[in-house]
């Protein structure tokens, strides 16, 4: 940590964590690698999360904002509600091609973590509903039909585990060309 770094221990472990989740998995990081990481002493570190587990529900709920900002971000500049539906793919894009990538961290915890801590699956659960409550925002300012709300926020999934997968970003221009016959179909 250096002198200058003024931001609360708190919030240094959970960036620190959130890298090193994102890069190694949740249960290859033990609480000495967070510490090292963030600069936070051990003693300040279990004082600002008693358990592992409180730390992995921090981490997530920071990804859920940097998602929904991220994603407001993208929408806003959009000027129609079809243009706004298509930026979330366009968004994908972009993070798709980001040196950090591996895939979505609310499904890579979950396939960690899910079946052993409820309250991982819970979080997890509230977070894809609260992307698929926003999606269906967007489809009701287009007029579509609640069915496609539910149809595009499955493309978008699909995209982030596919490129993951794989290894390219491409998913999400194809994710965007499927979404765009989708709408159209649903509004003919």
């Amino acid at each position: 940590m250096s002198a200058t770094d003024v931001r609360p221990d708190r919030e240094r472990l959970v960036e620190a964590a959130d890298r090193l989740f994102n890069a190694r998995g949740v249960q290859s990081v033990g609480m000495d690698a967070v510490r090292a990481e963030s600069g936070v002493p051990l003693k300040r570190l279990y004082a600002a999360f008693s358990s592992k587990d409180d730390l992995v529900l921090a981490v997530l709920h920071h990804r859920e904002g940097t998602w929904e900002q991220g994603i407001a971000a993208a929408t806003a500049s959009a000027t129609s509600p079809r243009e706004r539906l298509l930026a979330v793919y366009d968004f994908l894009d972009s993070w798709f091609r980001s040196d950090g990538f591996r895939g979505c961290g609310f499904i890579n915890t979950f396939g960690e973590l899910g079946g052993v801590s409820p309250e991982v699956a819970d979080t997890v659960r509230a977070q894809k509903a609260s992307f698929q409550r926003y999606v269906a925002g967007l489809v009701d300012d287009l007029g579509g039909p609640p069915a496609l709300a539910a149809q595009l926020a499955l493309l978008a999934e699909g995209a982030q585990t596919t490129a993951a997968i794989e290894g390219r970003p491409e998913a999400a221009a194809h994710a965007r060309a499927a979404a765009e016959v989708l709408i159209d179909t649903a509004l003919a």
